[in-house]
């Protein structure tokens, strides 16, 4: 199953909470995930679909979940 990760580069940098239209649908921002990304702008969110209306189609709402702070790094070397 593939996991859809989004950058604050390709919501265009908002700086405020809200919702936004976006091509695959609405992404509610909060100001939560706005501090996560000023700290580390480069940092990737899960997104995450869900239904905020009974009859809503699937897919159509979406917000932020967990995310990587550094997504291009490789992991880091641990000796033991």
């Amino acid at each position: 199953m593939a996991v859809n990760k989004i950058t604050w580069d390709r919501v265009g940098r908002v700086t405020e909470p809200g919702r936004y239209m976006y091509t695959f649908g609405w992404l509610t921002i909060t100001a939560g995930d706005l501090e996560i990304w000023k700290q580390y702008p480069n940092a990737a969110f899960t997104l995450l679909a869900h239904n905020v209306e009974p009859n809503a189609f699937v897919g159509e709402e979406f917000h932020l979940g967990a995310f990587d702070i550094t997504p291009e790094a490789p992991p880091p070397f641990t000796t033991h």
